[in-house]
């Protein structure tokens, strides 16, 4: 009976061993993130990117109801009261910033839409400053301007001034959507109901699977997409689906939940720089994309800015930081 039951405590103790290690699940996040990057280029040529994040929510959606549907019952209520900000959160921070991303894959490289993630912290930064009057030292603004521009140099491939003319690559220009929208999304998150965050991961996806099929019925080839996608799509295509669907959405969120519950928001929410960072290796590895002289430059301006930012910030007890989904 003895040796029957010594291997069930052994899985227990590294499940738990694993669970208690913050740095670890911190690392394990960004790198589900990175993976989401490199998703949507891989998905190029074998499933639409409308569709790919239309599948992505409504098998999230399916996934979570197995464990989140308790919490949900419990802050129902809350829920229907509040609906209007999971909503938001579902339709801007999930849907809309995902369908840009996947779309700007068809435009532009892996490695470029990682580097340019890097603009939300900074412009997390600047909407607090503006929004809610948190102020900045001269330390941070530094940081701040430093990350900008490294950010522009890539997305301008190596020539700012082509800013000047609006003269930047598509793909590079919706990503810098994806990045504004998920601004607003981090900024409003002050005012995130107070449900259990199993509770709002699933409200806000299940808006998010209902704003995506209204972008695949306003601008791809509706419903019947869908449908046909079930058929069409290869076993590569559906990896990629159930990929972005159970680690960037799920694992990802977990692990991150379980890292700032073990050292706190604060310390848990530089992690998340690492993801244009991952996205960029991944992107190299696995896409076979090149690193021209421009992304290491940006890349000097992006991590010294960072850096400052967050050693200007690292005192601040609160930060409106929030994982991308």
């Amino acid at each position: 009976m003895t040796k029957h039951n010594a291997p069930e405590r052994g899985t227990i103790n590294l499940f738990d061993a694993i669970w208690g290690q913050a740095y670890l699940l911190l690392f394990l996040a960004p790198l589900s993130w990175a993976g989401n990057i490199v998703a949507s280029k891989l998905a190029v040529g074998q499933i639409d990117p409308l569709v790919l994040s239309a599948l992505r929510w409504l098998f999230a959606l399916i996934i979570l109801a197995w464990f989140a549907l308790p919490h949900v019952r419990r802050d129902r209520a809350e829920i229907m009261r509040k609906w209007y900000w999971f909503a938001a959160y579902g339709a801007l921070g999930f849907a809309t910033f995902n369908t840009l991303m996947y779309g700007a894959a068809l435009f532009t490289t892996a490695v470029n839409i990682s580097m340019e993630q890097a603009a939300i912290p900074v412009l997390v930064m600047i909407g607090n400053f503006l929004v809610f009057k948190v102020r900045a030292t001269l330390l941070h603004i530094v940081g701040v301007a430093l990350t900008i521009y490294g950010v522009l140099h890539v997305a301008t491939h190596g020539d700012p001034t082509r800013i000047l003319f609006l003269d930047v690559n598509i793909g590079d220009g919706m990503v810098i959507g994806a990045c504004l929208c998920y601004t607003i999304y981090s900024l409003t998150l002050k005012f995130r109901p107070a449900v259990h965050w199993l509770s709002f991961l699933f409200a806000s996806t299940a808006f998010a699977a209902l704003t995506a099929l209204v972008y695949v019925t306003l601008f791809g080839a509706g419903i019947p997409a869908i449908a046909e996608a079930f058929v069409s799509t290869p076993p590569a295509g559906w990896f990629i689906v159930l990929y972005v669907a159970i680690f960037p959405t799920i694992v990802a969120q977990l692990c991150y939940a379980r890292g700032v519950e073990l050292i706190g928001p604060n310390r848990a929410s530089i992690f998340i720089n690492l993801l244009p960072v991952l996205g960029a290796i991944l992107s190299v590895i696995l896409v076979g994309e090149g690193l021209s002289l421009y992304h290491f430059i940006a890349a000097v301006f992006i991590i010294g800015g960072i850096v400052l930012s967050e050693y200007a910030a690292r005192t601040r007890q609160n930060r409106s930081l929030k994982p991308p989904v």
